[in-house]
């Protein structure tokens, strides 16, 4: 179904006493055909149908891929946004201009990390020197010909503006009868669009693989943040919402990286090594929950069990270590500063990117391994961001949300039931020592164990009250905390005794 609400194509006259006319633009709501036996594509398929549909009824030069929960924050922003597709000297290989995602109810302190600071205002805007940012699905402006699959040429691939237009010939009701046909199945299905044309199909990151494929045929993008937010959507407001959006994002990024549009062979030599590394960067989350769920557990365990894994506290071979945490920690908090963050909204976000490697890229890991060994299917996970009162209440007051059971937190209460463990055992066997002597082995022996052991439980202060303080529906479910804490126990006592 293709309707036509509104037809701006015929605005009113002008008013006679300011010379200037308010009219709507043209509206239309599209419902795409879908049946049984064809994948529908999901985003991608609707993006797709989109495109078809407004080349019959506007054929506007240049698209505007928004998510259904984001609204105009700046009309000046299209105005804007334009100058860098009309730039004579510079336009000719601009495919799109990406703006950053930003959200209009992330708290103060952004508790669960959604506001990506430091990818919006620093690692994005870099990257204009090697070609330009990934297309992030949303506050993006395209050019129409190249998203239908036009190639780069460098001595003509400026747009013509002359060739677009709307249809002024035909009535509301022939631009309905002839758009249908193009939202139908058969317009989607054993076509280019989706491999040549549109974005890509067969993978949850559409845009991801999309945006590297234009980059690859000679294109360049680029990265526009205004002073004024031009954008503003929802950020989600509970763990749960947080964990699976990161988890598709990963496990989408994950499934390009093995498959044949890889950034590590099929854009070598198509794109800069500077933008090669960018994607490999964030297409390699996944995998890299191995490293931290390892430095989670196994150096808390070896301490519990006075095995020591790193250099003495007195050993001049502990500066490098020493300098390697400070430095990472001291320009990661300066670059969340310089971003516009606080350093109660850093230590947030270094929570946020433990329980996301600990859980959500755990999680794309193993999906994407089955799936590649022919496991599962590929899907979608739409982000739920709708939330009730008492959980609104909640989120703005910055009082984490958990509420409900789910594998991703038996691992995250799990990890932290086992640190906190670790810890206490440590502190016991210390004040239990009846001479000074064991206590300087300990902090000699074990410092920088210790240092990690109590930073991880220091981080994880909010999910130890929503375990053993917290009586409100946010407060973590009781099933979550028994199997935490047998597993916990269990582990930790094997450890000890059995290892």
């Amino acid at each position: 179904l293709s309707q036509i609400l509104i037809d701006g194509r015929n605005p009113p006259p002008a008013d006679g006493v300011n010379g200037s006319s308010l009219h709507l633009p043209t509206l239309v709501y599209l419902a795409r055909e879908k049946r049984p036996q064809h994948h529908h594509n999901f985003k991608a398929g609707a993006m797709n149908a989109l495109i078809r549909v407004s080349s019959k009824i506007s054929n506007a030069p240049i698209l505007l891929n928004l998510d259904c929960d984001m609204y105009s924050n700046d009309p000046s922003t299209l105005r804007d946004a334009l100058c860098f597709f009309m730039d004579d000297r510079k336009n000719h290989d601009v495919a799109f201009l990406q703006l950053p995602q930003m959200f209009d109810n992330v708290t103060k302190n952004d508790i669960y990390g959604s506001s990506l600071l430091v990818i919006s205002r620093v690692e994005f805007p870099g990257l204009d020197s090697f070609g330009g940012p990934m297309y992030i699905g949303s506050g993006c402006f395209h050019r129409r010909d190249v998203l239908c699959g036009r190639d780069f040429d460098p001595n003509g691939s400026k747009l013509d503006w002359t060739n677009y237009g709307r249809d002024h010939e035909h009535t509301v009701e022939q631009l309905e009868r002839e758009a249908k046909p193009l939202a139908d199945i058969a317009s989607d299905h054993n076509t280019l669009w989706g491999t040549e044309m549109g974005l890509k199909y067969g993978c949850p990151v559409e845009d991801v693989i999309t945006g590297l494929s234009i980059q690859c045929k000679g294109w360049k993008s680029m990265y526009f943040d205004p002073k004024r937010e031009a954008f503003l959507g929802k950020a989600p407001t509970t763990w749960p919402q947080t964990l699976v959006q990161h988890k598709r994002w990963s496990e989408g990024d994950f499934q390009i990286v093995l498959s044949r549009f890889s950034p590590a062979w099929y854009a070598s030599g198509r794109i800069s090594i500077g933008l090669q590394m960018m994607y490999l960067c964030y297409c390699l989350w996944a995998p890299n929950c191995l490293a931290v769920l390892y430095y989670s557990i196994i150096p808390s365990l070896c301490l519990l069990k006075g095995i020591p894994l790193f250099p003495q506290i007195s050993s001049p071979w502990v500066l490098p270590f020493a300098y390697a945490v400070a430095a990472k920690y001291l320009y990661s908090l300066a670059e969340f500063l310089c971003s516009g963050g606080t350093i109660l909204g850093w230590w947030n976000e270094q929570r946020t990117w433990l329980y996301k490697r600990t859980c959500s890229y755990l999680f794309a890991f193993v999906d994407t391994i089955l799936k590649t060994m022919g496991f599962g299917e590929s899907g979608f996970v739409i982000t739920a961001k709708v939330a009730d009162e008492d959980v609104a209440r909640r989120y703005d007051k910055e009082i984490m949300e958990f509420g409900v059971s789910s594998p991703m937190f038996n691992i995250l209460a799990t990890i932290a039931m086992l640190n906190l463990f670790s810890l206490s055992g440590v502190v016991v066997r210390c004040l239990v020592a009846k001479d000074g002597v064991g206590v300087r082995v300990v902090f000699d022996d074990m410092g920088l164990q210790l240092l990690l052991c109590g930073a991880l439980v220091l981080i994880n202060w909010p999910l130890y009250h929503a375990v053993f303080f917290r009586k409100d529906k946010g407060r973590m479910p009781g099933s979550v905390t028994a199997t935490a804490l047998v597993s916990a126990l269990v582990v930790c006592t094997s450890f000890v005794f059995l290892y």
